[in-house]
């Protein structure tokens, strides 16, 4: 008897380093470095593929996944999460959300899903309504992410079907449709977009800013991922017949010039995959963060020594000059290149403090800052 207490005592020593290692308490955040000042925590875990991110108007946070088919509500006090729930499953790749006048909006990959005075009813959702099916079916570059504009219409990409090709209208576009019509058709606002998977308005000036993933297969170090402007509709950024605003395409730059289109603000390291970007408006960091632009970098899939796996900021208001970039958080990519987390995207709380997804580790971070 006193043998067998034994063993069990023996195998469970064994099982319990396993057991702290795949325990989200166990993720090594101590790593990541940030600027002075600066702390992160886990606001929440057990947020399985967490993706896109959004506020409701009774603060409850929203999170999409792409690979789950799910999509969370989180009750909060604002500096940690007090409950996690399932608000829908079997969904087709729901990595968009958006919120407005008491909505939640989800987009699938060939529809948008409204569910109605949602916050009333997070234990036991509506069923939706289905506000457009207009949108392509394909899997590759599928996935949306979504945001109401200033105009009160509702930015919908369609990335490429492919990873290089000539697909025409409406692929390789950012859309933007009216919700308040049923089955409104929507309209191309810009062009030339291989895919992208986070975007933003400047707050002083209105103007859109987006990420750009670049096409794969040239290189370890081309074309460079991307982050555009624009600040009116129609306007044309390159894809397929140029990337990074002057490396012409091997397979359809004959067909085109690059100066034709409008290059990009910020050219990123390619295959760093930068997906969510917010513009920072709050007041809990150091006033020289204001309008500055956080940018998640998920990180490389195919490429020889990985990349990305980082936050980092662009400072658009450099006089006489390109947009800043520097990093600001790291340490999700390991010396030895092993990975434990992927920040997907970003968003800022009413107390200034920002919030960042993570797909890989499957949590969501906080952010903030404490003068000295």
């Amino acid at each position: 008897m006193m043998l067998t207490i034994l063993k069990r005592i023996k195998r469970l020593l064994i099982l319990l380093p396993l057991l702290a290692f795949n325990s989200h308490a166990a993720l090594p955040i101590e790593s990541i470095k940030l600027p002075p000042g600066f702390e992160i925590s886990i606001f929440a875990e057990g947020v399985t593929n967490a993706r896109s991110l959004v506020l409701g108007d009774a603060q409850t946070l929203f999170v999409s996944t792409r690979n789950e088919g799910k999509v969370y509500a989180i009750k909060h006090d604002g500096t940690k999460a007090l409950k996690v729930i399932t608000l829908a499953s079997g969904l087709n790749r729901p990595n968009g959300v958006a919120f407005r006048k008491g909505a939640l909006y989800v987009a699938e990959v060939n529809r948008i899903l409204r569910y109605d005075n949602i916050e009333a009813q997070l234990e036991n959702p509506p069923k939706p309504v289905v506000v457009t099916s207009q949108y392509p079916s394909d899997g590759a570059h599928g996935w949306k992410f979504i945001r109401f504009g200033p105009d009160g219409l509702l930015y919908v990409p369609i990335g490429a079907p492919c990873n290089i090709c000539e697909p025409g209208d409406p692929y390789a576009s950012i859309t933007r449709i009216n919700v308040d019509k049923p089955e409104s058709k929507p309209e191309i606002f810009a062009r030339g977009i291989r895919n992208t998977v986070g975007f933003d308005w400047h707050p002083q000036t209105g103007e859109l800013w987006f990420t750009e993933n670049g096409r794969d297969h040239l290189g370890d170090d081309v074309p460079p991922e991307e982050l555009n402007r624009a600040p009116k509709a129609g306007l044309h950024f390159g894809y397929p017949y140029c990337h990074g605003g002057d490396i012409t395409d091997p397979e359809f730059g004959s067909k085109r010039q690059c100066k034709e289109f409008t290059p990009p603000e910020v050219k990123f390291q390619a295959h760093s995959a930068a997906l969510g970007m917010r513009f920072y408006t709050g007041a809990a960091f150091p006033a020289e963060y204001r309008n500055q632009i956080f940018v998640a970098q998920h990180g490389s899939w195919n490429r020889t020594k990985k990349v990305g796996y980082k936050l980092a900021t662009v400072n658009t208001a450099v006089k006489g000059g390109k947009p800043e970039y520097k990093v600001f958080a790291e340490g999700w990519l390991n010396a030895d290149d092993s990975v434990w987390g992927r920040p997907v995207d970003l968003l800022q709380l009413p107390d200034g403090s920002l919030l960042v997804s993570d797909d890989y580790a499957n949590v969501i971070y906080r952010i903030t800052y404490k003068s000295k």
